[in-house]
């Protein structure tokens, strides 16, 4: 049964519902003049097929989005099961996101990580305000997927496999 009683702004509230939603768990990447610049991104998703077009959403609070804005071209790299410590590693603060992770060059030079299930390169295509967050649109220049991978996902407040222990790497 559902309780509807909480205003939907209690912030402990809202977490706790809206984290029901399961989601896959993309990094963001591009090349920046003073190296590569990623951040994880929870928000991903398929916006349009014609055009191709996808759509995710950095907080405003992001010092990362600015300077992918800067790039123009963008990598989205989709995270495998066993990676939740490379979305961790790009979720904090800081210049050392990529120290230990293996990347090479997507499509347009987006950084492309090693061992994701997915691999989207994008070029800017529209941003919008969202609030506290940007709403930003990508068009699609190139994509490819690995079908031998499970996704990471994220439900709960927790990272989950589809498939228990199924997970093609292990980190």
């Amino acid at each position: 049964m559902f309780d509807l009683s909480a205003p939907a702004a209690a912030g402990g509230t809202v977490r706790e519902v809206l984290g029901h939603f399961a989601t896959g768990v993309a990094v963001i990447t591009a090349g920046g003049p003073a190296g590569p610049l990623g951040f994880t991104c929870q928000s991903f998703v398929s916006l349009s097929l014609d055009p191709l077009l996808i759509s995710f959403s950095p907080a405003r609070t992001s010092r990362t989005w600015p300077l992918i804005r800067t790039a123009g071209t963008f990598g989205v790299n989709v995270l495998a099961a066993g990676q939740a410590d490379v979305s961790a590693a790009f979720a904090r603060s800081g210049n050392d996101r990529f120290h230990g992770i293996g990347w090479s060059p997507g499509p347009g030079g987006a950084p492309r990580l090693d061992g994701v299930c997915a691999f989207i390169s994008c070029e800017l295509w529209n941003e919008y305000d969202a609030g506290d967050h940007t709403l930003v649109v990508g068009r699609v220049l190139a994509l490819g997927a690995d079908p031998a991978q499970e996704p990471l996902v994220f439900h709960r407040g927790r990272y989950r496999e589809l498939v228990p222990g199924l997970s093609a790497h292990v980190r």
